[in-house]
């Protein structure tokens, strides 16, 4: 998330087939290819006119979004916001079968904070489908690594200067329609076995730089 101006498109840390059954190819081509690919262009198309924020990593444009100058506020958080949670979201999506585990440092704060991974997928699901509309769901940490769930509508991002994403599930109907249609709960119980834990868990124990 440290990159400026001008921003460019991340390829997929995997194949376009490696998230398949859960997620299939023609998914990911039109989500990371088109829909993640034009929020990129579209921000850096808000900052051309701004010199002044061109040297701002997407975490601190978002985080200054209400001392931005006006005419570039909306624009920032929706395409930069769109940015940010596209790269959170596929960056931290594997495999299913990568094996990947979570640490025992974030083993420990999900048991203390949620009572258990699978008590904690319980939350993040209700949060995801009470998202009425396009939006998000996300498992974030504070500064002194407490977890909890949140949830947004459309691109925007959870209050960066006290929360740090761990990871999130995309709600916006182009991540699951090919895949689900309207079923959007079975899309949620696929995403659950590609969480990448060792970039969760990466997050985690790196967290005392974002704040």
């Amino acid at each position: 998330m440290s990159s400026h101006y001008p921003f460019t498109l991340l390829p997929l840390p995997y194949s376009y087939e490696a998230l398949s059954p859960a997620i299939g190819e023609e998914t990911l081509h039109f989500h990371h290819d088109k829909h993640m690919s034009t929020y990129v262009e579209n921000l850096n198309k808000a900052l051309e006119a701004h010199p002044d924020l061109q040297g701002l990593s997407l975490e601190s444009l978002l985080k200054k979004l209400d001392r931005l100058p006006k005419d570039v506020q909306t624009a920032v958080q929706n395409n930069g916001g769109g940015v940010y949670n596209h790269q959170l979201y596929f960056s931290t999506l594997a495999n299913p079968n990568s094996g990947t585990k979570p640490s025992e440092d974030i083993k420990k704060a999900i048991e203390r904070d949620f009572g258990g991974i699978e008590k904690m997928f319980e939350q993040l699901k209700k949060a995801a489908l009470g998202r009425f509309g396009s939006g998000w769901a996300y498992v974030v940490t504070d500064e002194n690594g407490v977890l909890s769930i949140c949830s947004t509508a459309n691109q925007d991002v959870p209050e960066l200067c006290s929360f740090l994403p761990l990871f999130t599930v995309d709600v916006w109907e182009h991540a699951y329609y090919l895949d689900y249609q309207n079923r959007r709960a079975d899309y949620f119980d696929a995403f659950t076995s590609l969480i990448n834990w060792d970039a969760v868990s990466r997050i985690y124990k790196e967290r005392s730089s974002h704040f």
